[in-house]
């Protein structure tokens, strides 16, 4: 398999994880993170900088060459009421959430337009589907992916690419681990009806899914991956 992929946000968590399974699977993977790591083709980048994106690109484009499958995955979490929150909130937490991950299609786009062939895969959040209170940053950043997916796959439908966003709801990874209580984690367990943490190999999985052929008639849409938690809404 000849198919190029860069992963956003891949250091750990469901962007290592989605590394792995395409990996096995036999795409050439690209990674980036904003913490220093040692992975072969990786590039460190805060993305809540949109300089880095453009220069993520251009390295990539001289190192590794054109990207057929672009996956958005790299975000931040912020819980705060919203009178706490602060300007240089917003523009981190926007740029790193969506607006990054806006300017990185717009530069690896064209090439897909070219090739009339591509795969474009946005991880948003259930929190931008249901709401979240004292998360109204992290909820608006990450539902600005519904419109942009559909907006997107309709402008690219007729090029051969595809453009979807998928909604975890609670990830068994590290971050949630660490920052959650045995408390907290049982309350959120209550209102999930599978009473159970979406794992990460899930989410690869169906990214690996979505990124093939079998799939390539589904575009525009949003993925509820969330074990059940927006049943009846």
């Amino acid at each position: 398999m000849n198919k190029k992929v860069l992963i956003t946000g891949s250091t750990s968590g469901i962007g290592k994880v989605t590394y792995d399974i395409l990996i096995k699977a036999g795409y050439k993977v690209f990674q980036t993170g904003s913490r220093k790591a040692d992975f072969e083709n990786y590039f460190q980048a805060d993305l809540s900088n949109l300089d880095n994106a453009k220069n993520l690109s251009l390295y990539i484009k001289e190192n590794f060459g054109d990207i057929d499958i672009l996956i958005n995955n790299a975000g931040a979490y912020l819980y705060s009421p919203i009178e706490k929150v602060t300007k240089e909130d917003i523009e981190k937490y926007f740029n790193l959430n969506f607006l990054s991950h806006y300017y990185l299609t717009t530069l690896f786009v064209p090439k897909m337009k070219e090739k009339k062939w591509g795969r474009i895969i946005n991880i948003s959040s259930i929190s931008g589907v249901l709401g979240e209170a004292n998360a109204s940053l992290y909820s608006s950043s990450k539902s600005a992916f519904y419109g942009f997916s559909k907006a997107l796959a309709l402008e690219l439908a007729q090029y051969n690419i595809t453009v979807n966003s998928i909604s975890p709801g609670w990830v068994e990874t590290p971050l949630a681990e660490n920052a959650l209580s045995k408390e907290e984690k049982d309350e959120i367990l209550d209102i999930v009806p599978q009473k159970r943490f979406v794992e990460p190999s899930e989410i690869g999985n169906l990214i690996l899914y979505l990124i093939s052929d079998n799939a390539k008639g589904i575009t525009g849409q949003n993925i509820n991956l969330c074990a059940g938690l927006t049943c009846g809404c």
